[in-house]
């Protein structure tokens, strides 16, 4: 018989998510750290435009990082937090790119591809373990983050 814990989901299947979910959890923490670097750092003709996008999207990743620890937390697990974690895990890799500006959106959409990927993964995962909370979530990254493909590539195609 299976074992549920106490949000009724299968614990076993629960610990597989919530593997994967720290998984998500240090990419997105390497991620936010590199866009931190590239609003710090950016320089150029385009500084004040993307320094305040820059800004915008390390807010944006600084929520969804408390809401993947959050979650894997109500799936009963502990969410991961040292970076030497994070860099075994991740793959997503520092940025060495900060101050020019078309490489550190290169570098964001190579970034939302990955974790696009995983994201998807773990839509699959969840809907398989009738897990509507991590589902919900993904789904909502998933479709803010083809949004901002889009708008990144538009963005590399005028300059």
């Amino acid at each position: 018989m299976k074992k549920l814990s106490q949000i009724g989901l299968d614990i076993e299947k629960s610990k597989e998510l919530s593997i994967l979910l720290n998984e998500l959890l240090a990419n997105y923490s390497i991620f936010y750290q590199n866009v931190r670097g590239y609003h710090w750092n950016i320089q150029g003709d385009k500084f004040f435009e993307l320094h305040s996008k820059f800004e915008e999207l390390y807010n944006n990743l600084f929520l969804k990082i408390d809401e993947i620890a959050e979650r894997i937390l109500t799936l009963g697990f502990n969410p991961n937090y040292k970076f030497s974690s994070y860099l075994s895990t991740t793959l997503i890799k520092e940025s060495n790119l900060a101050s020019n500006g078309k490489n550190s959106i290169q570098e964001i959409l190579e970034s939302i591809q990955i974790l696009l990927s995983k994201q998807r993964i773990l839509l699959e995962k969840s809907e398989e373990l009738n897990d509507a909370g991590t589902n919900d979530l993904m789904n909502d990254y998933v479709s803010e983050q083809e949004k901002l493909v889009w708008m990144y590539s538009a963005y590399l195609k005028s300059n």
